[in-house]
């Protein structure tokens, strides 16, 4: 019975043995089929990666530094309006529209502020400072989550991320996005001619979107364009946030605006980046005769006798005069023009930020429409002002209510006031002067600021020939910014002359730096200090040592500082405090 059952089992044996056979291949080739599938797509994004640069690119080495080591994060800056952060491996879900920071065990967080990160950002992702459109934060998640999440799409190239905060107005673009990225670049070596610009404000490309591409040679990227690569955009590198060191001017969304409390560059530098974009854009500063450009405006804040305008310009000054455009000619061809220029003169607008390029001793002259008070709007009038920039500036107001022409009928965006009550339309058309204000919709503000004028040549010529000392660009040279170094050698000696009389002499060396110098004026500065007291004395004088004798007491000690002072405006750091007593 035994071999019986053998023989009627053989068969069945047999097609078990090719059941296990063909599972293990249709296994195995299932299994093929995973692998090569996980390749294809490993390729593709890949190839997704690789269309951001010419760097080859690791997919899985990529994806595995981020499954292990998580996100990475070292910022500098104390608080989220001088923060900038460089991040490995930060990532960005283009559906949810926000960025993620992956937690491991080997991730990275400084500062690690916990909530604080919240109040109100990490940082800010645009120059203009604590503005709540322009926050930066991400969301959180385990590395583990990435297994049920979207693949990544991984960005090679060292990633610069920011707002930008207006792209459709000249001043926004220079101020507050162009000067800004192009020295946060300067601060960080990897930040070069190879990085990449990521815009995440959500605007379109905007008018002047060609200037943006000077700073790089790689193609700047859009937030919305961000979708069309994949659902979880990853930075290898990137830095977050921009300098607010080169911006001079506030735009009133606190306090009416005005220049900034405390502006920290000079015209030297503005000029080093205004050369910088001059030769990106082929420009050469060519000598010639000297002339005036006027700036043209075509659809609003018209000049309307701008042929008068010129003439009395030309006859004035016995210079040509020409017209420049934004709107009928390219801006590396009105760049050309105004670097040559001896004199620029224009309607107070964004076009007027191009008297960056204006070469040192040119003269800025801005016209004001009636109603506008000047001193309430400077931000070209603080450029021009900037030691180093080495400009001339005038202001001209119109004061002439029947040379003005208004557009009450036109939308509230272009001065139009039809929209409010009566009795706010009449205060507005008997007001004088607009008071000031705080941005960006105040509406007698709108409507005097878009009237168009006639420009009453007479005082115009008045203005000028009062405050304009004559352009001459020949004999302008560069101011000297150069501090003074510490005095050196600092002494002090004492004598007491009676029980109510006593002297005090301090002595000191030039600085190391001075013999090399030629300066006009040196001069020191003394403070003198009565130990235990709160108040000083300040002294200038024009000699390395003086001998003090009012205000000064027998047995007493006091504290004395001494530093030089060059052109009356440029200190140097005092020398180490010495220690007197009489």
């Amino acid at each position: 019975m035994r071999a019986i059952g053998c023989r009627m089992n053989l068969p069945a044996v047999l097609n078990g043995l090719l059941v296990s056979v063909v599972a293990a291949l249709l296994w195995k080739y299932v299994r093929l089929i995973e692998h090569t599938s996980q390749l294809e797509e490993e390729l593709h994004l890949t190839r997704q990666s690789q269309e951001f640069s010419q760097v080859r690119i690791d997919y899985h080495g990529a994806l595995l530094a981020l499954q292990e080591h998580g996100t990475r994060m070292v910022c500098t800056g104390k608080m989220h309006t001088d923060r900038i952060c460089r991040f490995d491996y930060l990532c960005y879900c283009t559906e949810a529209e926000e960025f993620v920071f992956f937690h491991s065990n080997a991730s990275v967080m400084l500062p690690n502020l916990g909530p604080r990160r919240f109040q109100p950002a990490l940082l800010d992702l645009s120059s203009v400072e604590d503005h709540n459109t322009q926050y930066f934060n991400f969301l959180e998640l385990p590395a583990a989550a990435l297994k049920f999440m979207p693949k990544p799409v991984f960005v090679p190239d060292v990633a610069l991320i920011l707002n930008r905060f207006n792209p459709d107005n000249l001043m926004h673009i220079f101020h507050d996005d162009l000067l800004p990225i192009y020295y946060t670049m300067q601060q960080y070596s990897d930040l070069d001619d190879e990085a990449r610009l990521v815009f995440m404000e959500g605007w379109g490309e905007g008018a002047h979107f060609d200037l943006y591409r000077l700073l790089s040679s790689k193609q700047p990227l859009l937030k919305e364009q961000l979708k069309t690569f994949g659902k979880l955009m990853c930075f290898t590198k990137s830095y977050v946030g921009l300098s607010k060191m080169t911006t001079w001017y506030q735009y009133g969304f606190v306090q009416p605006q005005g220049p900034k409390a405390n502006i920290l560059i000079s015209g030297n530098e503005i000029r080093q980046f205004a050369s910088f974009l001059m030769e990106r854009l082929n420009i050469t500063q060519e000598e010639g005769d000297d002339y005036i450009v006027v700036f043209k405006r075509t659809t609003n804040r018209l000049i309307l006798n701008e042929a008068e305008l010129l003439l009395a310009l030309a006859q004035e000054f016995q210079m040509r005069t020409v017209t420049v455009s934004l709107e009928e000619q390219s801006f590396d061809s009105i760049i050309q023009i105004i670097s040559g220029a001896t004199m620029l003169v224009s309607m107070h607008g964004a076009q007027m930020i191009t008297s960056m390029f204006l070469p040192r001793g040119a003269a800025v002259v801005e016209l004001f429409p009636y109603a506008i008070n000047p001193e309430q709007y400077t931000p070209y009038k603080t450029l021009a002002s900037l030691p180093g920039m080495d400009l001339q500036y005038v202001a001209w107001r119109n004061t002439m209510e029947e040379n003005t022409v208004t557009y009450p009928d036109r939308p509230w965006d272009q001065g139009g006031i039809v929209h409010l009550e009566k009795e706010e339309q009449e205060r507005i058309l008997a007001s004088k002067e607009v008071p000031r204000h705080l941005c960006c919709r105040n509406p007698e503000w709108l409507f005097r600021i878009y009237q168009d004028t006639t420009v009453d040549i007479a005082s115009f010529l008045e203005v000028l020939r009062e405050t304009l000392k004559k352009p001459n660009l020949k004999k302008a040279k560069v101011a000297s910014t150069v501090h003074p170094g510490r005095v050196r050698e600092p002494k002090c000696q004492t004598s007491v002359q009676a029980t109510n009389e006593a002297k005090l002499s301090v002595s000191w060396q030039i600085p190391w730096n001075l013999k090399y110098l030629k300066v006009k004026e040196v001069k020191y500065e003394v403070w003198i200090q009565e130990q235990g007291e709160n108040t000083y004395m300040p002294y200038i004088l024009p000699h390395q040592n003086y001998t003090f004798s009012e205000n000064i007491k027998p047995f007493t000690t006091y504290l004395v500082w001494v530093r030089c002072i060059f052109n009356k405006n440029l200190l140097g750091p005092f020398a180490d405090v010495l220690i007197c007593k009489t």
